[in-house]
């Protein structure tokens, strides 16, 4: 079978890149997906993140190396596993960053990546329900919309957040975001909208689109640095597509790990597992960040946040489920973490530098533990937005069916441990307003004994998390460590790209996927130029 583009992974990027290349019915165009179809209620109902967050069909599930920051600990990091990628199952969370972020990008060299270049499309991926304006876009693939029906807790969050002396906004999507508000929402009439529904669903009757699922590549294939198509497997046969462009949209973790498996990467790793050297490039797999995450968790005194109870059970279900299927409102509309915001951890920063998001639940260990929500709670979460530490992915040996090695290196940067500490403090500072009289309860963590600076970096040590943003390991640039060119072309390679969270060379201050769409629009145009 030959393509004129196979893009390997059908997330947030690879749906756009699957959109706008098979627009031209001249070209043929293959789409590559591991997992399954986005076909599960779980998906389409948005409180269904809780079940997909342990789901061993469409998540990963991944974990770290032991992290050496945080007592050893391993750290778990879902990602998407089935059409619309990590689209399909996280909080639906609609931010972009600060416009720092991208002129930061340019700034290292990657002409055309400046936030005056990356505005216009966001603003063309958006259909934004509140209406269009000088920053947002309507008639796009994807529906951004305000939550349904948000608890009257998220709100409270807001409202605390502003007795905190943080600013109130409407919008945390402009080009300088900073306040509390309710978060906008890849939502449509209460529903998830995720990447694949936006940009796939309308198109797979295309002729020119061959759309495969259950599909894993085992390696690029190459004809000496020509990237000339994928082995792949498929139902336990294995086969080899043929594509005159080959394109990774697998993200940060996946990315990096099938060029490796390629012969493309460090030759020391490559040669250890007796990979033959296509092209070396020792920065893949290199650069990895992710937004270090803390939680702060309270007991509340009134009933109205989500817990797992006779009342759920025997009443607020069912009222629940006849309100979604019926009228697309109510607590199955939830992403969970419905307020939030971006603040300054202390007056000299420049710009925000930290993210926060309540989620109306008590929480801990990404939910796995579903007897810690038996009790009426809330939690704030604190999350680094820029971190200095930098790790890595690392193929465990050459079997395409091994889990890579993931170590991020949370907070091993003590500039980023530093902003920890402040962020809970400030959370709590927030939870100890008026605002929350109603509501609190006993701190469940990090708990009354826990008040010194060394005292919360001991929880910290104890509790730190990530918050599910990976990228860079495939970075744009063009220095000695740099993977990818600012036309997203894998250095020193012909015919072969990588469009997806990857290419970031410096997190953004801000959820990813909003991002990741824009990038997959601008790699979309450059392609077809």
């Amino acid at each position: 079978m030959k393509f004129d583009y196979i893009i390997v992974g059908a997330g947030a990027a690879g749906c756009v890149l699957a959109n706008r290349l098979s627009e031209d019915p001249k070209n043929t165009v293959c789409l590559l997906e591991a997992g399954p179809a986005d076909n599960s209620i779980f998906i389409k109902i948005p409180s269904g993140i809780i079940m997909l967050m342990r789901s061993v069909t469409r998540n990963w599930r991944y974990w770290t190396e032991p992290q050496k920051a945080l007592n050893n600990r391993r750290v778990y990091i879902p990602r998407g596993k089935t059409l619309g990628g990590s689209s399909a199952v996280n909080a639906m969370c609609y931010t972009r960053g600060h416009s720092w972020d991208f002129d930061h990008w340019e700034s290292l060299g990657n002409k055309g990546w400046g936030y005056k270049d990356i505005l216009p499309l966001f603003k063309r991926s958006e259909n934004y329900e509140p209406g269009a304006n000088e920053f947002h876009g309507v008639g796009g693939p994807v529906n951004v919309a305000d939550l349904q029906s948000p608890l009257d807790v998220s709100k409270a969050f807001v409202e605390a957040g502003i007795q905190a002396g943080y600013a109130a906004t409407d919008d945390l999507n402009n080009d300088k975001p900073e306040g509390v508000s309710l978060f906008k929402v890849f939502q449509k009439n209460g529903e998830r909208f995720g990447a694949a529904r936006g940009y796939l669903h309308p198109v797979l009757d295309r002729p020119n689109l061959t759309v495969m699922t259950g599909a894993s590549v085992n390696k690029v294939l190459f004809d000496g640095k020509r990237a000339t198509g994928v082995e792949i497997s498929q139902k336990k046969k294995t086969s080899v597509l043929e594509g005159a462009q080959i394109i990774l949209s697998g993200g940060a973790i996946n990315s990096p790990k099938l060029l490796k498996l390629s012969g493309v990467g460090p030759k020391a790793e490559l040669a250890q597992h007796g990979i033959p050297l296509v092209h070396e490039l020792p920065g893949v797999g290199e650069n990895l960040q992710d937004h270090p995450d803390i939680l702060v968790v309270k007991k509340s005194k009134r009933w109205d946040t989500i817990a797992i109870t006779p009342k759920l059970i025997a009443l607020d279900g069912p009222i629940a489920l006849f309100n979604f299927f019926f009228r697309r409102k109510g607590l199955l509309t939830s992403n969970v973490a419905e307020s939030g915001g971006f603040v300054k951890s202390r007056p000299e920063e420049p710009i925000p530098d930290i993210q926060l998001h309540m989620s109306s639940v008590r929480l801990d260990n990404h939910g796995l533990d579903l007897s810690f929500t038996f009790g009426y709670g809330y939690s704030g979460h604190a999350c680094v937005l820029r971190p200095k530490s930098r790790g890595h992915v690392k193929l465990k040996d050459a079997n395409p069916n091994s889990e890579p090695l993931i170590d991020p290196k949370l907070l091993e940067h003590p500039d980023d441990f530093d902003a920890m500490v402040r962020g809970v403090k400030l959370v709590r500072n927030i939870f100890a307003q008026k605002a929350f009289d109603s509501w609190r309860g006993d701190e469940i963590f990090p708990g009354k004994n826990v008040q010194t600076d060394e005292e919360i970096r001991e929880f910290v040590r104890q509790k730190a998390d990530n918050i599910y943003h990976p990228v860079g390991t495939c970075k744009m640039g063009h220095d000695d460590m740099a993977v990818v060119d600012d036309t997203l072309k894998v250095h020193g390679l012909e015919n072969l790209r990588v469009v997806d969270a990857s290419i970031m060379p410096t997190l953004i201050g801000a959820n990813t996927t909003a991002a990741t769409l824009a990038i997959a629009e601008k790699a979309s145009d450059m392609i077809l130029k």
